[in-house]
């Protein structure tokens, strides 16, 4: 045990004082005494939980409990946290030791002959011994069917065939189970959204005409609606994915196949710098960073666990989808076969930009070899379902109540950002909407309310034009210039820090064809960015410009749920701080390259 972690314990158990709990395992307890000798060694009130009872009782192995208590010197309990036997015996047991001072006898350790200096020897040596006096029939660590198995999922091809296989599985099921809970949560939202504008639009056509009229029936109904609503919708939208991934990992790791994908792919990830246990959080980035990130807390070494965590953003994730989309359809249309590969080729560049910053980090700012990966197969046994629940439970909750606090805060601020200040809707809107009431008064209904709607929109596009994120887009114009965007793509990549996806949607608003026209009618959003022009006549999504855009969404962090789970698992800000700026000065230097090459080769 290192040195700090026992530094750790011993501050723990001092301050709270409560017992250690000792977590054996009965199916293969001659390993995990090693650790116990350390533990007690430590003279703390320990309690020992002698778990999978049940699987040792499966395979008949006969363990003398109340002579493995008096070896260690602590109360042993035997438990299954699978059926939650002796579970209650072990709460008593601790309550038991809490505020006593309980010194197990120490392990009688000695210096082994090899080298004269090293304890190690000499307690793998006592652990055998206790071993063999308490385990009344020991079985072999792997029986000939585990060894079989092994030599199949071990193997350097087969292995990696293997993995690849039950991680596209898994992942397959993360798209097509979740988007079921995903509409319907969208739906929901939508309902919500609905309900909350009709009782605002009530409310408002109660209060006598004036300033406040206005607030409640614009200011307060967007709040609510697009800002809190909008806001929280977007963030719960993902918990489906969240769930069914740690879910399904959850399996695969109490099966024991976890510690054997781990082990295959350790080699690969070496050679640049990083641990085989990133694979596996670096795979589930492709379906959210959120929960890849949490899954990061399985790499033990803190080095190799922040170098995964400060990569996983570039893997490409489920939000980034409909800016692919759209910029291939926008620059290649009616060729799918192109547009595959270059949608493709996002995909592999995210991939190639996370290890190649791996290899970069780890020769400098988190300098340091990455440590051989040393574990121990567990045996192959069937994986609990309410084990599963738990850590899915877990995992959800951890993830509303963080990143989704952080998320509704951030989407209040743009949403404020994006409305103020006010200013007058354009003449063009005000003519439309008098036409619009003059067809009301003559009964044309469906007219009316299709020039209402176009008026709408075309206030909403002069009102974020004229509002602090409109003005911030033509502040950062000559930024942006050099990779091919003018001011209202500007807002759009401002908008879109918030969440990737709010990218398509407000260059729906700020080119005038309404947000809600992205679902219902995308050709619509497509033929409008097509035939949009600059200032001097140039279209403004050149293949330049869409190569430029995708290869900035590729590489940017622009997921504020993302930098608060990375501000979690890190404890700090200064780790989100430094993510977000790397990225971005990679992102911009990218496209940078990018847009330039192209238009240096003839290709606008």
């Amino acid at each position: 045990m290192a040195g700090a972690l026992t530094e750790l314990l011993e501050r723990w158990a001092q301050a709270n004082d409560k017992p250690i709990v000792l977590l054996l395992d009965a199916t293969n307890l001659e390993r995990n005494l090693f650790l116990a000798s350390q533990v007690i060694d430590l003279g703390l009130p320990t309690v020992a939980a002698l778990n999978m009872m049940d699987l040792a009782h499966r395979d008949h192995i006969k363990i003398d409990v109340p002579a493995l208590a008096r070896e260690l010197g602590c109360e042993v309990i035997p438990v299954s946290a699978r059926s939650g036997s002796g579970i209650e015996d072990l709460r008593k047991a601790m309550a038991s030791l809490v505020g006593v001072v309980n010194a197990p006898k120490p392990a009688p350790l000695h210096s082994c002959s090899t080298c004269g200096g090293c304890p190690f020897q000499a307690r793998y040596d006592w652990a055998e011994g206790i071993g063999s006096r308490v385990i009344g029939s020991p079985r072999m660590t792997h029986g000939r069917k585990t060894e079989a198995v092994d030599r199949f999922l071990t193997h350097p091809v087969v292995g990696v065939l293997a993995f690849t296989m039950v991680m596209f599985a898994v992942f397959a099921m993360i798209y097509w189970i979740a988007q079921y809970p995903m509409d319907s949560i969208d739906g929901l939202f939508a309902f919500a959204g609905g309900n909350v504008g009709s009782w605002m639009d009530a409310l408002a056509a109660a209060i006598p005409e004036g300033a406040l009229q206005t607030i409640v029936a614009n200011d307060v109904k967007s709040l609510l609606v697009d800002g809190i609503i909008g806001g929280v919708g977007g963030v719960l939208i993902f918990l489906p994915q969240i769930c069914i991934l740690f879910f399904f990992l959850s399996l695969l790791e109490d099966t024991g196949y976890l510690a054997r994908a781990a082990f295959v792919m350790d080699k690969l990830m070496r050679s640049v710098g990083l641990p085989g246990k990133a694979f596996v959080p670096m795979l589930s980035a492709h379906a959210c960073a959120v929960p890849a990130i949490m899954a990061a807390r399985g790499i033990e070494d803190h080095r190799d666990r922040m170098v995964t965590i400060m990569i996983l953003p570039l893997m490409t994730c489920a939000a980034r989808i409909p800016v692919y989309a759209m910029v291939v359809a926008l620059i290649f249309p009616q060729q799918p076969l192109t547009g595959s590969l270059l949608f493709t080729g996002a995909y592999v560049l995210g991939i190639v930009a996370a290890l190649a910053m791996g290899f970069v980090f780890k020769k400098t700012l988190l300098k340091g070899e990455t440590r051989p990966l040393v574990l121990e197969l567990p045996s192959y046994k069937m994986p609990s379902l309410r084990s599963a629940f738990l850590v899915m439970l877990d995992r959800a909750l951890v993830f509303v109540k963080q990143a989704g606090t952080v998320i509704l805060i951030a989407s209040v601020i743009l949403w404020a950002l994006a409305n103020y200040p006010k200013s007058d809707p354009p003449v063009t809107a005000v003519a439309i909407s008098m036409q619009a009431q003059t067809l009301e008064m003559a009964g044309q209904t469906d007219e009316a309310q299709a020039l209402h709607a176009q008026a709408d929109k075309l206030a909403a596009q002069h009102t974020l034009a004229n509002s602090v994120a409109g003005r911030l887009g033509h502040l950062i114009e000559p930024v942006i210039a050099p990779i091919g965007y003018d001011w209202q793509i500007g807002i759009g990549i401002l908008s879109s820090f918030a969440a990737r996806e709010v990218f398509v949607s407000t260059l729906a608003i700020v080119y005038g064809v309404g947000a809600d026209a992205v679902d219902e009618d995308p050709q619509g959003l497509y033929a409008t960015l097509q035939s949009a022009q600059r200032a001097d006549g140039t279209p403004v999504f050149t293949m330049a410009t869409g190569v430029s855009i995708l290869v900035f969404y590729v590489l940017a962090m622009q997921c504020i749920s993302t930098l608060a789970i990375v501000k979690r698992e890190t404890g700090s800000w200064k780790w989100p701080a430094f993510q977000f700026a790397y990225m971005t000065v990679l992102a911009y230097g990218a496209a940078l390259v990018a847009y330039q090459g192209l238009h240096l080769a003839g290709i606008a």
